[in-house]
């Protein structure tokens, strides 16, 4: 045979192994990607965004905050699958005032937290902020779109118990 021959076929065969290389890692990629379980917040809006989000886990309530969101970005808040149906966010607009908000109350502060209990706030030297509830329902990733349409003037009035 000769030298060519031998060279085109030690460079189909490398070429073979490296598009089985290629494609093997391209369906790892797609399997990670489709067994991610998260819970997402996507700001948007024009505006930086910082927010706040509550959920129970078993009998115990936990707030966190703060994560600040670009305009026109992602976060994901809570990674794995989703350890509850029900979701409670807030989020504030750094630039333009306003907030996404609901009528959940939930305890915060002004610098990053995680809080356990929901119970007297104030008592307890944070901040009492109404929360707007998010139904993931039988779900096991969820991802939030806060838009400018969804956002209000800072009010919080009325209660309503998170479930």
């Amino acid at each position: 045979m000769s030298g060519c021959v031998l060279r085109f076929r030690r460079h189909a065969k490398l070429a073979i192994a490296l598009a089985a290389l290629v494609a093997a890692e391209v369906a790892a990629e797609a399997a990670a990607n489709s067994a991610r379980a998260d819970f997402r917040v996507c700001n948007k809006t024009g505006g930086r965004v910082g927010l706040a989000v509550g959920y129970k886990e078993g009998e115990r309530w936990t707030t966190e905050g703060w994560w600040n969101l670009p305009p026109n970005s992602c976060e994901t808040l809570m990674r794995g699958s989703l350890v509850a149906r029900f979701y409670y966010v807030y989020g504030v607009d750094y630039d333009r005032g306003g907030e996404w908000a609901g009528k959940a109350f939930m305890c915060t502060r002004d610098k990053e937290f995680t809080i356990r209990g929901i119970e007297d706030c104030l008592a307890r030297g944070y901040d009492r902020t109404g929360f707007f509830e998010v139904d993931t329902g039988e779900q096991k990733s969820w991802t939030v779109q806060l838009t400018d349409a969804m956002q209000s003037e800072p009010v919080s009035t009325g209660k309503v118990k998170p479930r």
